[in-house]
């Protein structure tokens, strides 16, 4: 039986927007991957969208001014997207615009074979060899920054500082303040310092393989509830 795609917007706070695509799990993986894009770029709500990139390799919608961030593991596609700041030139890092998204299988276990290579010694220590789930939440954390920081060399266990690991998100199709706030339970803790920029950095659950790692400057008035399906 041929499953179709499933394209879903979720319900966040105020000032992002986080929309995914999954299922067609009976499609190749090659094809897959053009197929979820096609299902976004339909589902626009003022019509057909087309995603481009910088020579950076920075995502872009095409004819619009918000930031967006795009991440793709298996046969999942998630775009995250910044209201608009036409003053801003998204070609180029902004602390008015900084956005960056990473999605990962919450079981994949080969993140422990190169933890030594993102880690620094600091947080070796504070992230267990025997913890997986915080180690593919380390990398995720981590791979959201480096798209939020548009630098090219940033070395990861280097320029990326975790000083505290962000609390996991709910799985619950409604954002509820009283059951997560991540405002209130201070779930700041990741710095890139090639930016020199501190980051507040909170993580969503999404079904039961993958884990968000959604990033917004310190700065910034803008918290989220990425709700999982």
């Amino acid at each position: 039986m041929e499953t179709e795609f499933i394209y879903w917007r979720h319900h966040t706070l105020p000032g992002i927007k986080v929309e995914e695509v999954c299922g067609g799990e009976n499609r190749p993986v090659s094809l897959w991957k053009e197929m979820a894009y096609q299902v976004y770029s339909e589902n626009g709500r003022e019509g057909y969208r087309e995603i481009g990139h910088f020579r950076n390799g920075a995502p872009f919608l095409i004819g619009e001014n918000g930031r967006i961030s795009i991440t793709h593991t298996g046969r999942f596609l998630a775009v995250a997207t910044l209201p608009p700041t036409p003053e801003v030139d998204l070609s180029e890092f902004s602390e008015r615009a900084a956005l960056g998204i990473d999605a990962e299988r919450a079981d994949r276990e080969q993140v422990l074979k190169v933890r030594e290579k993102f880690l620094s010694p600091a947080e070796l220590e504070m992230i267990p060899a025997s913890d997986l789930l915080a180690n593919v939440m380390a990398w995720t954390a981590k791979e959201a920054l480096y798209k939020a920081a548009m630098h090219e060399g940033v070395d990861f266990a280097k320029d990326i500082a975790i000083h505290s690991l962000p609390k996991l998100g709910p799985a619950v199709p409604v954002y509820d303040k009283s059951v997560f706030d991540p405002i209130r339970t201070g779930e700041a803790g990741c710095v890139c310092r090639r930016q020199g920029v501190s980051f507040r950095v909170v993580l969503l659950r999404i079904g039961r393989k993958h884990r968000h790692t959604c990033v917004f400057p310190a700065l910034r008035e803008v918290r989220f509830l990425r709700a999982g399906l």
